[in-house]
């Protein structure tokens, strides 16, 4: 490869970039007995790709944590309205608890795509 080839290849990869949604995942309900202490309205935020934030002073149960986690990449991408993946709702898996969250779509950015994890 000359080197004006790869500078016009290392030039098309420094201005490709991804359109990713920041996420909210709120507590909706509980549809059992609650021991993990969370409550409707909890919540956490995903942002710049990969940055998961906690309200101060709040907690967020990790077995709750753990259903969501793997959705949470395809939710910040753009997908097909009939695409299981555009579900908002996940379960948490204690079947005695029954909590249920919701993915919120907060809004777009555009990332640099070698910045991405």
């Amino acid at each position: 490869m000359s080197d004006e080839t790869g500078e016009r290849a290392g030039n098309t990869a420094a201005r490709r970039r991804t359109e990713l949604s920041d996420l909210r995942v709120v507590v909706d309900r509980i549809e059992g007995r609650s021991v993990c202490g969370l409550a409707p309205g909890d919540s956490f935020d995903v942002s710049c790709s990969s940055r998961l934030t906690i309200p101060e002073g709040r907690h967020f149960c990790i077995y709750a944590l753990s259903a969501v986690l793997p959705l949470l990449p395809a939710a910040q991408r753009s997908v097909d309205p009939d695409d299981w993946l555009a579900s908002d709702e996940v379960a948490c898996p204690d079947p005695e608890e029954r909590l249920i969250m919701r993915i919120e779509r907060l809004g777009r950015r555009s990332i640099p795509t070698e910045d991405l994890t």
